[in-house]
This record gives structure tokens, sequence and C-alpha cells, in this order.
């Protein structure tokens, strides 16, 4: 679809990293889960990635 935002453009350590502000900027709950689920399809875990590992 044409104009729709598409997460598979963003590298982890962007998602992550967006994921990240986005809670902590208190953004929409729906944006989160979205990231969230994005998160989860790449199976990454975003703690790994805060830690700096």
């Amino acid at each position: 679809m044409k104009g729709v935002w598409e997460m598979e453009l963003l590298s982890d350590d962007l998602l992550v990293d967006t994921y990240f502000a986005a809670i902590q900027l208190h953004l929409d709950q729906e944006f989160i889960r979205l990231i969230s689920e994005e998160i989860m399809r790449r199976q990454i875990n975003p703690e790994s990635y805060r830690l700096g590992a």
C-alpha cells in the first residue's frame, strides 16, 4: 500500500531505539504495540540493545 510506513525499512537498532523513546515519551499505546510486534517478529531482545550487547 502506498504511503504506509514499512517497519522493515528500519534497522534493528533504530527500531529498538524508537521503541524505548516511544515508551519514555508516553506516545500512543497503539504505536508502541506496533513497534513491539515488529520487535517480536524479528526475534529481537530489546534489553540486549539497551545494555549495549
